[in-house]
């Protein structure tokens, strides 16, 4: 890897293509390196993954809703969209949009956490879709997946969006654009072209994670997918982008990141060096927040040692800057306290989670969240025990590229009302690659089966196992065995829109 060094030049400073991070990414994504064994069955466990959460999804409001979209822009011989016969096709950037929202609703796929936040396997709908439209090998696929994931997780590391409250998407949609380069064969400076358009119409706010938590949670990755096909069928037809994106004067960094005087260090690959970043991520065995995973395992542990839930006086949960001001008590959301707030809201209040783990003993993607399950009065008085405070040392090992060191969890200490304290704490989840019990094929496959049981059927699920599974000797044209198909008349429809 080599650290390549980003900041703003003024205007009278011609800055050659060569020096821009956008060509850099651009000449990794059209680096046409082997993807070595342990990453191509890696990218399999998270189509798995993928897979898993965007059924169990697939009749939740957002999904139907996106779908619905999609459908008005069908295509012959485009690409699928989950839960529909494999017939049904659809311009890619609509099924980018429908299968990255199904993807995305649950808040249970894979995870990377650095400079930045985000979720990796996002960028698996819209070069899926691309493969499939312009009928693309198993083996094309992995490499531009391997691609996505590779920018994403690199920009991850670097460049930090959050604390000038813009949106993760602004990291995933230059990634899924490079990975379609790579998907494709592009040359480099069509990718590059590709990236700078991406990286211009994908800046948004966090407000979409902040108070009243929307549906839009589950659209953002979705939409910076559609974006991202759509740069690239632009540039592919000629036209360019705004340059240079990242250094320019009137840049992203110059007026939405760091600023004039800013300066990032981006980690790449040189040339000829593989891309392993999918290694350095996780997957989640909870549906919620990663920062919660640790604590549920924590919650499950602890209440072992507690044999009276009313007895406790307060919970007090010390842990990193991000648990703590983004789903803690620290971000000052009056919404995380409140038991008719949305799902999306639950799964971002680290107080709520703990309690009913602690409660509960289990952690299910549907009832945990129930209306009725969030407004039991126990549950309440509990949930309203509990506060996060942040503690430096957490806050040190979340941040750190150290990957055997880097951690999301916490120290919790529990008081009783007769004044004794149980305390205990978790760095990583169970499931995480230093984990208890890391999550391995079998792992990915037993996820798969369960969200999707009593949904598709026993034949159609080994089916779409054994493709998966098969993926690099899938050949040209053999893609649209990666999609899942519920029985006929199961997909609900949405309600009418433009479409």
């Amino acid at each position: 890897m080599k650290l390549n060094e980003v900041r703003v030049y003024p205007s009278k400073v011609t800055l050659k293509r060569e020096d821009q991070l956008a060509w850099k990414i651009a000449g990794v994504a059209a680096d046409k390196v082997a993807v070595t064994k342990d990453v191509t069955d890696m990218i399999i466990n998270r189509i798995i993954d993928n897979a898993s959460v965007a059924i169990a999804s697939v009749n939740r409001r957002p999904v139907v809703s996106a779908r619905g979209g999609a459908l008005g822009h069908a295509r012959k011989g485009g690409a699928q969209i989950f839960g529909a016969p494999a017939r049904v096709t659809v311009s890619p950037e609509w099924a980018a949009w429908a299968n990255g929202t199904a993807v995305r609703e649950l808040d249970y796929h894979d995870t990377f956490l650095a400079a930045d936040y985000s979720h990796p396997g996002d960028n698996i709908p819209p070069i899926l879709a691309v493969a499939q439209t312009m009928e693309k090998s198993g083996r094309d696929l992995i490499r531009g997946i391997a691609t996505g994931y590779e920018i994403q997780v690199d920009l991850v590391k670097a460049i930090c969006l959050h604390e000038h409250k813009i949106d993760h998407i602004a990291h995933l949609c230059p990634a899924q654009a490079a990975g379609i380069g790579t998907l494709l064969g592009l040359k480099q400076d069509v990718i590059y072209q590709a990236v700078q358009q991406a990286v211009h119409v994908s800046f948004t706010t966090r407000q979409s994670r902040k108070g009243e938590i929307s549906s839009w949670k589950a659209f953002a990755p979705a939409h910076a997918g559609k974006l991202a096909v759509e740069a690239v069928d632009r540039v592919m037809r000629g036209e360019g982008a705004p340059s240079p994106i990242y250094e320019g004067e009137d840049s992203v960094i110059a007026w939405l990141l760091g600023g004039k005087d800013a300066v990032y260090h981006v980690p790449l690959p040189i040339p000829g060096e593989a891309k392993r970043a999918i290694m350095d991520t996780y997957t989640k065995e909870h549906s919620a927040e990663y920062q919660s995973q640790a604590l549920i395992d924590l919650a499950f542990r602890m209440r072992d040692s507690i044999e009276n839930v009313d007895a406790i006086e307060k919970i007090i949960i010390h842990t990193s800057h991000h648990t703590h001001y983004v789903i803690g008590t620290g971000a000052n959301d009056p919404q995380k306290m409140d038991p008719k707030a949305s799902r999306e809201t639950l799964d971002h209040s680290i107080m709520y989670i703990f309690a009913v783990a602690l409660q509960d003993g289990f952690w299910n993607h549907e009832t945990s969240y129930a209306p009725k399950r969030a407004g039991r009065a126990d549950t309440v008085r509990l949930w309203h025990k509990i506060e996060t405070v942040e503690d430096p040392e957490w806050t040190r090992r979340y941040h750190t590229l150290d990957i055997a060191e880097k951690a999301f969890g916490a120290r919790v200490e529990i008081l009783f009302k007769d004044g004794s304290k149980l305390v205990d704490e978790m760095a990583v989840a169970n499931a995480h690659p230093l984990g208890a019990k890391p999550f391995g094929r079998a792992d990915y496959i037993n996820k798969f089966q369960q969200l999707t049981n009593g949904i598709i059927t026993t034949r159609e699920s080994n089916r779409f196992l054994e493709a998966v599974q098969n993926l690099p000797k899938l050949s040209a044209g053999e893609l649209s065995s990666l999609n899942v198909a519920l029985p006929a008349g199961e997909l609900l429809d949405s309600k009418p829109g433009i479409f």
